[in-house]
């Protein structure tokens, strides 16, 4: 039976994050604060302020993301993992939150102002484990230019550095980087046959 995980994902994303917009108490105890969490060892920080978004915009763009690509990850997971399927896929979205915060933690852990929130990380390793199961499948960019994933995968990877390296914006690039890198990790070392896989599809 097909229970559908980024469906449950999303709902729960939706609440939490509602919830944390009208009450600055929910959103202080759950937000990744890496000083907080050094010295009060709040670690739960990490995985919970991946569900929690900074406004309505932020919250429906990284949600639509998750709901365009997680069926299609859950799909080839129950395909390669059997009756595991759905909880490597819920294993791969909820320890890919946390690995994506683990570069920001170790170089703001003496920063007490530094505070970061979103799934960003998670739905980028989301999307690029979509890519392993179809690179060829079209992204499309702004909802108007359609490229191959494999193409747009890169393209993402290289703005990502670059833009992390810049640091002149308000979005954690680092976070959005190695959360796609995650996500190809995560999968190909659960199930290495999926490289031939991905490179039969070319």
């Amino acid at each position: 039976m097909f229970t559908n995980l980024t469906l449950i994902i999303i709902v729960v994303t939706a609440i939490l994050s509602i919830q944390a917009f009208n009450n600055a108490q929910i959103m202080n105890r759950l937000i990744f604060n890496p000083y907080t969490i050094k010295n009060r060892n709040e670690w739960l920080r990490f995985l919970s302020s991946g569900f929690l978004h900074a406004d309505w915009m932020h919250l429906f763009i990284n949600m639509f993301v998750l709901f365009s690509f997680g069926n299609v990850v859950q799909h080839y997971y129950d395909y390669f993992f059997g009756s595991n399927g759905k909880w490597f896929y819920l294993l791969l979205y909820l320890s890919s939150i946390i690995a994506s915060n683990a570069t920001t933690y170790y170089k703001n852990f003496n920063n007490p102002s530094y505070n970061a929130l979103g799934a960003s990380g998670a739905v980028s390793a989301v999307v690029f484990a979509s890519i392993l199961f179809q690179p060829t499948a079209k992204i499309y960019l702004y909802g108007l230019i359609g490229i191959p994933g494999f193409v747009a995968g890169i393209l993402y990877l290289a703005y990502s550095q670059y833009a992390s390296g810049r640091g002149t914006d308000n979005v954690n690039h680092e976070a959005h980087l190695y959360g796609a890198i995650y996500g190809l990790a995560f999968t190909l070392v659960l199930k290495p046959e999926v490289f031939k896989f991905f490179l039969n599809q070319f």
